[in-house]
């Protein structure tokens, strides 16, 4: 089982609905749709007769679901993503440590190389072989540093 697997069998429901709200709320089908339902209402409300409008003053229902929709709809949105910043913080945390092992194994692989080189005659073609070997470790080093 992977960690994302993991991870999201060990959510608790309130996270799982974070979740899924703000994957909801950041799609475009949810724009399009609530664009949709925000031109009807005000379409209807606009050219029915009077009688037939259900929010005639300057659209004050609309504007209070929108501004209750928006109040839950922020919270639960920075629940998750501050729960993701974590799983951000920890996956860093492991990449870092990924790093440095592989840090010391490039040293330690240089030292062997060092050893190599001193124990062995300096022919030519010895010699070009291990200044080809020591710059790959360098530019290893190097790539794993950025």
């Amino acid at each position: 089982m992977s960690n994302t697997e993991k991870s999201a069998s060990s959510q608790s429901v309130g996270q799982k609905v974070a979740d899924k709200v703000a994957a909801t709320v950041g799609s475009w089908k949810f724009i399009i749709i609530q664009s949709s339902f925000i031109l009807l209402w005000l379409s209807l409300n606009v050219f029915l007769p009077k009688q037939y409008q259900w929010d005639p003053y300057t659209f004050t229902l609309l504007n209070l679901g929108l501004s209750f929709q928006a109040a839950y709809t922020a919270p639960i949105i920075m629940m998750s993503q501050n729960r993701q910043s974590e799983i951000d913080r920890k996956h860093a945390k492991e990449d870092y440590q990924v790093n440095k092992l592989a840090e010391k194994e490039i040293e330690l692989i240089q030292a062997q190389v060092n050893d190599i080189q001193a124990r062995f005659s300096q022919d030519g073609e010895t010699k070009e072989m291990l200044k080809a070997i020591h710059a790959e470790l360098k530019s290893l080093k190097k790539d794993l540093k950025m």
